[in-house]
């Protein structure tokens, strides 16, 4: 597969990017560059290989899921210029 200047514009103006006609020829290159690149990729051979995420094989760290209230209630509450019954006190604002 070969890109001529006519879709290198093309694929400009869709991903909405303003390329001069002057670099036209340039970037035209550049994806048939990147094409090439991308068939190199498909002559290998992945069968059996299986798909990965990283290129050393590691578990997640997992914590348990459990629902709970900080426990820093009292640190939070520190900061606040009024704190009444454990919660933040405001003005009213509305009547």
């Amino acid at each position: 597969m070969s890109i001529d200047e006519g879709t290198a514009a093309r694929v400009a103006k869709l991903a909405r990017i303003k390329v001069e006609d002057a670099e036209l020829p340039a970037l035209a290159k550049e994806f048939n560059t990147i094409l090439g690149f991308i068939e190199q990729l498909n002559e290998v051979d992945v069968e059996g290989v299986e798909p990965m995420t990283s290129v050393t094989p590691m578990r997640l760290k997992r914590r348990e899921d459990v629902v709970t209230d900080g426990s820093q209630q009292d640190k939070v509450l520190s900061n606040a210029p009024d704190a009444r019954e454990g919660f933040f006190a405001v003005p009213k604002v509305v009547e």
